[in-house]
This record gives C-alpha cells, structure tokens and sequence, in this order.
C-alpha cells in the first residue's frame, strides 16, 4: 500500500514535524506519562488553584485527574482569551440553514454567556444542579453549554432529533431542574418543532422548575406560566457580570447519554480538569491549530463530537469554529463545498458516511467551489475505507490535504488514535498510532498482545484525562460494560488489526464481526472491498444466520449515478467480493437502496438493517434517524422478496 507524506510545506510549519520533536514527545510521554500530563496542564490552561496529585488511582477504575486542582471550563474557553488580542477575534461563525449569518467574536460571546449565566444564576442554580439542553444547532446553545460549564451546572445536551419519550427517560435519569429549548429549529426547508416534545416529555418530570425557550421559527407555542419563559425576555435585562464559579477539576461538567439500543440509556460523565486539556492537546497535535485558522466540524453538539470539537475544543485553543444548522445536501449537494469556500475553511471534520454521500453525488458539485483554503481534513465516526480516503485526498483536498483519521468514544471523551499531519505517513483506511500519553493496544481475550499482523480487541491499558468517571447513576453497570472483560484494562469493543508496520486498523465493533464458515469477516473490510468497486458509492454489511455457513453476508448497497441496480450488477458486485477476499467472504444477497439508515451524525445504523434481515421488522430506537423514510423503503423491499 502506498504511504502518503506531508509536504515540506506542510511539515515545516506543523505543530509536531517529523524528526525529533514527534520523537521527543512520544518519549516523555511514555517514560514519564504524569509529569507529561501536569506540564501541559499547567502551561496549557488557567488554574485557580494547582492540583495535589496529577492522577490519583487509589479506586480504580474510578480515576481521578488533578486531584484538588479548581478550574473552569467557560473561564479557559472565554475569560482569558478576552484578555489578550483574541478578544475581537471571531469565535463562532454560523450559518443558518435558510442563509442567515452570525459572526460572534470571543468578547461578545463572553457577554452572551455570563448574561445567561446570571438567568439560570438568579432562579436559583448552581454547582450541583443538573440541566437539559435540547436546540437546534444555533449559537445559543453553546452559550447554554457554557453558562452552565461557568456556574458548575452539569448539562446533558439532548440531540434535537430525540422524541418526546428519549427526552423525558434522560430529564428523569438526571433529575433536571431546568430545561433550555427552542421553539424548533430547520432541517431540510421544514421546521422541526421542539417546544411541544418538551411539554409532553415534562408531563411526568416533576423534577423540571423551569423552561427557557429560544425563539428559533417562530412558530406557535404554548408557553406554561410560572414555569416557561423566552429566551429573549430573560436575557434582555440580566448582568454581564457573573464570575467563573472556581470548580474543582473531578467536577461533573456533562453527562452524554448513548443511544440505538432498546436497553435504559448510559449516561456518560464527563469531568472538567482532565478532559479539557485532553480536547485541547488534540487541537494542537491532530488539528495542528494555526491562530490564523478556520475550523469546521461539520457535526452536530447533540454528539460527543460536538462537544469536544466543535465546542469545547475549539473555543479552548482560541480558534474560529464554524457552526451549520442544517442538511448537507439542501437545498442542493453542494451545501458544504459552498460553506467551506464562502469562510475560507482551513481545517474541515466530518464522517465516512458524509463523504461516501458526496462521492455518489459526483465531483461536480465540489467542483463548482474554490477549496484552496483547505489545509487539513479529518474523519471521524467509523473507519474510513481507502477508497473514499481516497476521494476525500484527491476532490476534496486537492491532493495535498494530509487526512487525520481518527478513532475515538463517547466514552474517551477526546481523540485517541490519529495520525500527527506533521510527522505520520499515511495509510488510506488505518488510523495510524496512539496520540502521545496514549497506550492503546490489540489483545486477545486474555490481554496479550497480538503479534504484527494479527487481529484482537482493542483496548486502551492506562488511564487517559479525558476520560469518562462512571456510568450517572450507575457505577456497576459502569465496571461491568467496560472493565470487567480484562481486568484492569479498559475494554474498547471493537475489533483491530495492528499491521506489520505497527498502524492500527479499527475492524468495527466486536459484533460486527461475523464467523462465515470458520472464516472471522470483519464488516469493515467487506465494505471496504464493495467501495472499492467502480459502481458503488455506499455499502453496509450485517449477518444473516444461516443453517450452513453459521453467518450468511448480506450486502445494502447504494450505486453511484449512472449504474443502474440490476441483477446482472449484483451478480458482479457479489463474485467481486469472492475474488478480492475469498469465495467463502461471498455475500448471499446484494440489496440494493438510494440511501442507507444513518443518524444525523452520519453513523450507518446496522442495527436496524439487522433487525430487517433477520426479523422483518424494526423494533429498536430509531429516533436519531436523518431519514425514516429510509428504513420503510427497506422494508418494502424485504415485503417484495
């Protein structure tokens, strides 16, 4: 496979460059993970008071980070930037799905934030109390996010396209006292009403003594006396004075909740010192964050990703972040070619799914658009196979963007495997290594680790400061899920490969993998092997049980324009996977589909098409979904074979 170098341009002005500076800060790392961890935290971040102790492992696998240090997340985003020139720099760039626009420098969003501060400060909330934040992508809500960060309040930001029901088990999991909403927000030229799935979920959440609406559409509303009020009412009187609360590093800044299965949602925790210097150093070493710079992460805050990168992330190292509410296809495909150009975007982040979308909408549509601005992209959600890493490179990046592929979790909290653009050769598909403090291994299922060229389970074997402290509510569940599969060692759920070169290859999860006659297939390196066929743009990949082979392969596939789904393709697309795995890695049905089921963040649901395999039926949580028309169409197609 061939190795893809940064330029000599690229290296010379990149945070980590190739040669000894990579190999100084792998070394302290490893030799020295504790002092590597408390010097960056002290040089990277204002503390009010320093920490006792840089990792406390007393409880185990309770971790503890900066143990008695007192920091806060909106103070190291905001206050101290405002001291310096960053202060009239642009913080947040957004563009509305209809076309509007809003440019919020650093001092103006610091006077957004500390006046919605003092309205959840004056109905009584602080450190201790929980809220809901559940709005469409506009800048109000990280203003929320970091109001509540500034007052100690742990938030829970519920993705918009959750239902009433999925809302209301999260509100009572956390026992909120507030909810922060909007009227609805836009999503593909129709308003997707809000307001009213807050008032059905709070029917039976007695916990909830106040709502906030922002006003978003403007369409009609019931507003509760004593309980809801307007964003805009609230806000127009309350002080832009109200000081950063000095919290201590082990404080709950969020709890995420996972999603897609029919079980009682994780709620992940996430404290305040550890993981915002984490997300931080992973602006600098993946991103390579330059202060002229324009950044997007074309994801959505209801997600892990939005948090770290798109908001905390970002407004952490003083960057520009760029903010989308809408499609990225509407009104036409070229949506965010046209963003990109018209904000001269210099680092861009987005999903595998995202961009096998755009190569089956052609190359004209990035073609219309001046990408010259692009100097780095970035991949996130699941494995990317190396014929789209390929496309990505050559349409998107000219050919001379590096493409930092990166493996992380909810759960992580920040990037935990990535190339360094500056120093890592590339290999189309593979993550690369673990980011430095990292010690991300492949084990069998007793912790030992598989020889080169060898596939196990992914597992991360020290304590990173990013990572999450429990399960809210439930540390059992908590040591169960997550540690007790090789004890002591945090167990990923996922399989991977490490090659004779030692890059890492994320397979997907661990139940992605099927057994086909004998023969372990992971789904990752089916799709990738059907990608790589001229006529298909998309393809996901479940087992069917089957009474002979133990797993029969089934195909979806989503052809590009112009190849038509025929029998005849099928049957090519079927002994094309035979000839470049094996017979055995044949798939018994090739199904063809327009679209695939996908969450708004671009993750393909497998589950369902599981579900429609192996049941005829779907019964799991599909809320998160972009499209349920998707999945009725599949249906259909199951109800004609």
């Amino acid at each position: 496979m061939d190795l893809y170098h940064p330029s000599e341009e690229f290296v010379a002005r990149a945070n980590v460059p190739r040669g000894d500076a990579h190999r100084q800060l792998m070394e302290r790392a490893e030799s020295d993970p504790e002092g590597f961890w408390g010097d960056l935290a002290e040089s990277e971040l204002h503390w009010f008071r320093k920490w006792d102790r840089v990792l406390d492992d007393a409880e185990a696998p309770f971790y503890r980070w900066f143990t008695g240090g007192r920091t806060n997340m909106s103070y190291n985003c905001l206050d101290r930037h405002c001291q310096t020139w960053r202060k009239n720099r642009a913080a947040i760039v957004w563009e509305g799905e209809p076309g509007e626009q809003r440019v919020l420098t650093y001092q103006e969003l610091l006077r957004s934030v500390q006046r919605f501060a003092s309205v959840l400060k004056s109905r009584g909330y602080g450190a201790g109390d929980r809220a809901i934040l559940y709005m469409p992508m506009v800048p109000e809500l990280p203003v929320a996010m970091l109001a509540c960060a500034r007052l100690g309040i742990t938030h829970s930001v519920v993705f918009a396209g959750f239902s009433a029901e999925a809302l209301k088990t999260r509100i009572l999991d956390l026992e909120a006292g507030v909810v922060i909403t909007a009227d609805g927000g836009w999503r593909r030229g129709k308003v997707v009403p809000l307001k009213p799935a807050v008032d059905e979920a709070l029917e039976e959440c007695p916990s909830v003594r106040n709502v906030i609406v922002y006003r978003r559409v403007g369409n009609e509303v019931e507003m509760k006396a004593g309980r809801d009020a307007w964003w805009h009412d609230v806000d127009a009187g309350a002080s832009e004075e109200c000081p950063a609360a000095e919290l201590d590093a082990e404080h709950p800044l969020y709890v995420l909740y996972t999603s897609g299965t029919t079980g009682k949602p994780k709620g992940i925790v996430h404290t305040t010192g550890g993981y915002q210097l984490q997300v931080s150093m992973a602006m600098r070493w993946v991103f390579d964050i330059k202060d002229e710079d324009t950044y997007w992460c074309a994801a959505d805050v209801g997600w892990v990703t939005g948090h770290s990168y798109i908001v905390y992330g970002p407004l952490l190292v003083g960057t520009t972040t760029v903010m989308y509410e809408g499609a990225p296809d509407f009104p036409e495909p070229d949506r965010f070619w046209r963003i990109a150009d018209k904000y001269k975007v210099n680092v861009f982040y987005t999903s595998p799914t995202a961009i096998r979308a755009f190569i089956k909408f052609g190359e004209d549509y990035p073609g219309r658009h001046d990408l010259s601005s692009l100097r780095l992209l970035g991949s996130v959600g699941e494995p990317i196979n190396p014929s789209a890493w390929e496309w990505y490179h050559r349409v998107i990046g000219g050919g001379r963007c590096p493409i930092v592929d990166t493996w992380w979790q909810t759960e992580t909290g920040s990037i935990m495997v990535s190339p360094l653009p500056g120093s890592t050769p590339l290999k189309p598909g593979s993550g690369t290594f673990a980011l430095p403090g990292i010690d991300a291994d492949v084990v069998d299922m007793e912790g030992n680790s598989v020889p080169p060229g060898g596939e196990g389970y992914l597992v991360v074997r020290k304590p990173w400061p990013s990572m999450f402290r429990t399960l809210w509510g439930d540390p059992g569940r908590f040591i169960q899920t997550y540690w007790s599969q090789i004890p002591g060692i945090y167990f990923v759920g996922d399989a991977a490969r490490r090659d004779e070169d030692g890059y890492l290859w994320v397979l997907g999860r661990v139940d992605d993998v099927m057994n086909v006659s004998g023969h372990r297939l992971s789904t990752a390196e089916l799709e990738s092997t059907l990608v790589r066929h001229d006529s298909v743009a998309e393809a996901a990949v479940v087992g069917m049980p089957d009474e002979l082979t133990g797993q029969a392969v089934i195909a979806f596939v989503t052809p590009i324009q112009g190849y038509d789904p025929t029998d005849e393709l099928a049957a090519e697309l079927r002994e094309w996977v035979a000839q470049q795995i094996g017979k055995f890695a044949r798939p018994k049905q090739i199904r063809f589909s327009d679209a695939l089921p996908k969450t708004r963040s671009g993750k393909i649901m497998r589950r369902l098409l599981r579900e429609i395999v192996t049941t005829q039926t779907v019964s799991g949580d599909i809320t998160t979904l972009e499209d349920l028309s998707v999945i009725n169409r599949l249906g259909a197609q199951q109800d004609e074979e």
